[in-house]
Parts: C-alpha cells; structure tokens; sequence
C-alpha cells in the first residue's frame, strides 16, 4: 500500500508540476514612438484601452508616493479618456518629480478572474517607458495587508508577485506610446481583488523619470474582448491627414448636436488645410505637430483658445455659426498649432516676447485673406479707421500685414512666423524686409486706407 500510495503522489505531483509548467506569464509589450503616436492608442501586438473593464469602476488608492501636482488624479487611469498628445500632464497620473516611483493599489470589490491587466503610457521623453512590479491578491490569506507600502515586500503579506515590466529601449529615443498587456497562456493569471502596481523611475539622471501613466485595463475573463475601444466613437473621431503624415482628434463627447457638423463640414476642412499651413509656416529645423485635438466643450465661454496642440471650443458659439464663422475660428486656432511659438524656450536660451498682435495678427491674416477672402472680415470701415493701428490685434493687424505683404513681400509673413517662432522677433525685422521701419509702414498703410475709403488721412494714434 505505501509503495502504490508513494507512486499516486508521483503522479499526482508531476501533473501538478506539469500544469505550473504550461502556464506561463506572458508580458507583452508594444511602443510607438514620437512620430508614430496618435490619440487612438493603436498598437499591432497590444490591444487599445478599453473604455469598460474590471477597472472602469474600482477604487484607485495610492500606498507609497505622492501624486505630483501638475498631473491628473488617479481617475484619469481609469476613466476611459486618454490624452491626445505627448504631453499632456493633466491627462496623465505621475508620481513627484524626483522621488522614486511609488504603488498604486486597485481594489476590483471582489475576487475576479483577471485574464489581463494593460497598461498604456505617453510622454516625449523619459517619462514614457513603463517600469513596475505587478503583485495580486484575493484578500484571503492571513496576515494580508491591503496596504503595504514603502519597505514593505507585498509577498510577504499576502500578496503574489505576478510579473515585472521594463519597457525601457535599449537603444534609440524613449519617448512615445507604450502598451503593455500582462496574460497567462492558462487563460487567467489568477483570481484577485487586488492589485498592486509598483512603479520605479525610468531614469535618474534628473528629477523627470517618473512614468506618465495615461489608463489602465483589468480585463476580467467573463467580459467580451470586443469591448468598446477609446479611440473613434460617434462622438470622437480620429481623421487621417496627407495619408497619415498627421491626424487630427475631434470630439464632440461633451456635445453630440455638434457631431454630424463635425464629420461633415469640419473634419473635410482640416484634412484640406492643416498641410497647406504647414506649407504656409515653415521655417528651418521645424516639423509640425503631427497630430492634434479639437475639443467641443459644453461650458466653456468665448469662442475657442489653443494650448499647445489643444484647441478648445465654445459649443455655444458654434451652435449660433455653424453657417457663419465656425469653421474660420477653427482654421485660426489651427494657424496657432503650426505656429508653437512655444517652442522657442527650448531652443532659444533667451527668447524675446512676442506681441500679441503678431501672435494674432498671422492668423487672421491666413484666415480672412487666404481661406475664407470672400466674407472681407477684416475689411476696415470708416468708423474703424481713426483707431485702426497695425497692433489693433487680430483682424486689424491682419489688414496691416495684407497691406504689407502685397506691396512689399510675398513671403513676408512665413518670415515674421519664423522669427518668432525661433524666439527672435524683435521690430527691426521690418526695414531688414521692407526698408521701412514699423512706424512708417503703419502711416503708409493709414494713408492707403484713407484713400480708399474716400475720407482724409488722419494722423497715426496708437490706442
């Protein structure tokens, strides 16, 4: 009896082993770089997040580290939104600057076979790779700590360490997307209601290693993989610009009365002209944003503003010029993603300030002399004229560089762009490309006007 018991826990063992062996952690990994990232999150070996997952309506908790400031809260991770360029810390959740990572805990509400746990991360720099411990646990066994933080080896409280993750590239630039998706070739890596996510810096060369988080997906083995995606919905669509050179992101989410608009008025609009400003703008060493967003916002006032490769819109000031000047306030705001003036504190150790009416003036210049030259917005009455100086701003300033760029230079206006793009405007610009200084183009430009409206030239008054 002893020998054939002694050879059923042989056999009972090697099944045993035999199953341990087959399955297997699988971490997946995918990254597209500077270049290649878009707001759809696409990768050809990691699924896209998910809008609704395991994930979706846990609790989020941080156990060791703190949040940095200029970053979202911990809802960003889970909120089905991701960020719509590289970066974008609002959008993203990120540890302090110059700490050492930190541990998120996710507690799902009850025990679930997790059959996958991704994680997706965007940044232009160091910030992007993804470097983290993934450690489950069902809350069962004694001695468990919900909680352990700093110091504290989770697999000693009841915690399993399921996988490691570097994402880190061994060569080329880190910057770009990063997907990540941790499975198990036995179908589920386990039944958990926790999760424990301990991330590391990427670097620590400066105080910037510390990841840009931007979602994060639990699937549970009952949910359907065809899910809906984050990327195009009927309300945010992703259009494809110069044969995927760029991308635009438009969304609607906060307003869908806007949305056939969009898809069909808008969306045509910047695919034909986002690469003609491109064309309009250069100057050298410049590349575009190769992608960008248009955001309808429910409660927002004005008209629209731009940071960045962010335009935000009014809804309801398109809703009243949806046949009026919709689609001229979006091309201005269009001009100002070409124009990343912002660039200059990068490359320039002491940049100028630009003027607003040159920051504005360009385009309404593009605006309402080379898109849309027919409606004469930026026409000066003679009620208009006694106030009318070339630093009125928008649409009197873009009357200013009309004046000029006919009579002058034809290329006037990619030349003043470029200046102050490089962070090297300054008003002397002007007699190096027309011989005249500023305050003399303006008396010239007063006097033509004058003429044309059929009144005296009056003198110059700056308002």
């Amino acid at each position: 009896m002893k020998s054939l018991s002694f050879v059923r826990a042989a056999v009972c063992f090697l099944l045993v082993s035999a199953a341990w062996a087959a399955a297997e952690v699988k971490v997946t990994t995918d990254h597209n770089d500077t270049d290649h990232s878009t707001a759809e999150f696409k990768f050809k070996n990691v699924p896209s997040p998910s809008k609704t997952n395991a994930a979706t309506n846990a609790k989020f908790s941080i156990v060791d580290g703190d949040k940095d400031e200029a970053g979202g809260d911990l809802e960003v991770l889970h909120d089905g939104k991701l960020p719509t360029e590289e970066d974008q810390p609002a959008s993203n959740f990120f540890f302090n600057a110059g700490t050492e990572g930190g541990r998120i805990l996710i507690d799902l509400g009850s025990a679930i076979d997790v059959k996958q746990v991704n994680t997706y991360s965007w940044h232009t720099d160091t910030r992007a790779p993804q470097v983290y411990d993934l450690y489950g646990s069902d809350g069962s066994a004694g001695g468990f700590n919900s909680s352990p933080g700093k110091g504290v080896d989770p697999t000693t409280c009841g915690w399993k360490l399921i996988t490691k993750v570097d994402t880190r590239p061994k060569t080329g630039e880190p910057g770009g997307q990063y997907g990540v998706s941790i499975s198990d070739s036995d179908g589920t890596l386990g039944k958990f209601r926790f999760l424990l996510i301990a991330a590391s810096r990427t670097e620590s060369d400066d105080d910037f290693g510390n990841t840009f988080f931007s979602e994060i997906n639990v699937i549970d083995a009952k949910e359907l993989m065809g899910a809906p995606k984050t990327g195009d919905t009927a309300d945010v669509k992703t259009v494809q610009i110069d044969g995927g050179k760029y991308s635009a992101t438009i969304d609607t989410s906060e307003t869908p009365d806007l949305t056939q608009w969009a898809n069909d008025k808008l969306a045509p609009m910047v695919v034909e002209w986002y690469p003609r400003l491109v064309q309009m703008l250069p100057s050298p060493g410049y590349s575009a944003p190769t992608h960008f967003s248009i955001t309808f916002r429910a409660n927002k006032q004005g008209v629209a503003d731009t940071g960045g490769t962010r335009i935000n819109c009014a809804a309801g000031f398109f809703r009243n010029e949806l046949k009026g000047q919709a689609l001229g306030a979006i091309l201005h705001e269009m001009v100002h993603v070409v124009q990343q003036y912002g660039n200059a504190r990068r490359t320039n150790p002491h940049p100028t300030r630009n003027p607003g009416w040159i920051v504005e003036g360009i385009p309404d210049y593009i605006r309402w002399y080379l898109y849309e030259p027919q409606s004469h917005g930026a026409d000066i009455s003679r009620r208009g004229y006694p106030k009318a100086n070339y630093d009125g701003m928008y649409r009197i300033s873009a009357n200013f560089l009309n004046y000029v760029v006919n009579k002058y230079d034809k290329d006037l206006v990619p030349k003043v762009n470029a200046a102050a793009r490089e962070g090297n405007y300054s008003d002397d610009i002007w007699p190096k490309l027309t011989g005249k200084t500023i305050t003399e183009l303006n008396t010239e430009w007063k006097a033509d006007l004058a003429k044309k409206l059929g009144i005296p030239a009056e003198p110059t008054t700056k308002p």
